[in-house]
């Protein structure tokens, strides 16, 4: 398609969508990733067939969320979202619509997205379909809400997590009007999973710039699982390995913020709450070792960790005599 690298599969896919009359186009993250040079993690299109057609077009599809017009079609290049061009009305939940219609064209269904950088699509010859000036707040490194900000954080909660997360991986600034209407809006993350918030949270976390996290504590968005709003700065996290275990470990360990009040998996919690377990098995001094010195048992458990704590925090005393010198001083 045009001068864009878009992948055999996903051109297939809209070859096909595109030969029985409908419209089919590239849309969201992938058109945003394309116009940043970087590779799209994956691919959208939206296009004017409804889902049923959609699921007749292509033997490999999954009705993923057909109620909601999308079907997931599954190519060569990987699975490709489909939805539908369509219209959403109420969000009684504040997270998902009451009803979709698909009785709109494409300015529409742009229009419902959440921030202009993710409000775009390629057309059939390549061009960028902009409505709502997403190419200039990619120039000017902005995250910026499509229409009235508190409009759409009053139809997703989800969204003012997402533009924290967005201005951390892309390390653009959040716009000033988008950033107040968060402010105003932040008792709504209430509403979001804690699933979600933990996912939204550790991209930010995982992210180029994960001292933004500080932003969902002093914004208030964490505030209905943790009342407080107060933030050091978070500088630091950068030197951290942009792995979890360690990125979360730094971020509770600055700011207090209770992990428990997520729904994380217990390897990571684990590794958060005994960050000396990931020194153990490195030791310069072995189990066997210690056991040859007459410790047993529970005694070569309790050993190991002191050991641990110590080169945690010291890991040039990661060496034979220098561990066997601090077992001396202990006994």
């Amino acid at each position: 398609m045009g001068k864009w690298p878009i992948p055999a599969g996903v051109n297939r896919c809209l070859e096909v969508l595109r030969r029985v009359g409908q419209a089919a186009h590239p849309v969201g993250g992938c058109v945003r990733d394309l116009l940043l040079g970087r590779r799209p993690g994956d691919y959208d299109v939206c296009t004017s067939a409804r889902p049923e057609q959609v699921m007749d077009l292509f033997e490999r599809a999954i009705p993923t969320g057909i109620q909601h017009g999308t079907v997931t079609v599954l190519t060569e290049d990987g699975p490709v979202e489909v939805t539908t061009f369509r219209r959403e009305g109420g969000y009684a939940d504040g997270r998902h619509p009451d009803a979709v219609t698909f009785d709109v064209g494409l300015t529409e269904d742009l229009a419902r997205r959440d921030f202009t950088i993710n409000a775009m699509a390629l057309g059939e010859q390549g061009e960028v379909v902009d409505p709502f000036g997403g190419q200039a707040d990619l120039r000017e490194g902005l995250i910026r809400c499509v229409g009235e900000p508190d409009r759409r954080f009053g139809e997703d909660a989800l969204r003012m997590l997402r533009a924290v997360r967005f201005a951390a991986q892309l390390g653009f600034a959040i716009e000033p009007e988008t950033g107040r209407a968060i402010l105003r809006n932040a008792g709504r993350v209430s509403q979001v999973s804690g699933e979600r918030i933990k996912a939204e949270l550790e991209k930010t976390l995982l992210s180029p710039h994960p001292e933004r996290a500080g932003d969902l504590i002093r914004w208030g968005l964490l505030a209905h699982l943790w009342p407080v709003t107060d933030c050091p700065d978070l500088d630091k996290l950068g030197a951290v390995p942009p792995e979890p275990i360690p990125r979360w470990r730094a971020f509770c360990g600055e700011t207090g913020f209770p992990l428990e009040t997520l729904p994380v998996e217990r390897a990571l919690r684990r590794g958060v709450r005994h960050p000396e377990e990931e020194v153990l098995h490195r030791l310069a001094l072995s189990g066997g070792e210690l056991a040859a010195m007459g410790l047993r048992g529970r005694e070569i458990g309790a050993a190991q960790r002191r050991l641990a704590l110590h080169v945690l925090e010291h890991p040039e005393d990661n060496r034979r005599e220098k561990l066997l010198e601090l077992l001396q001083k202990t006994d």
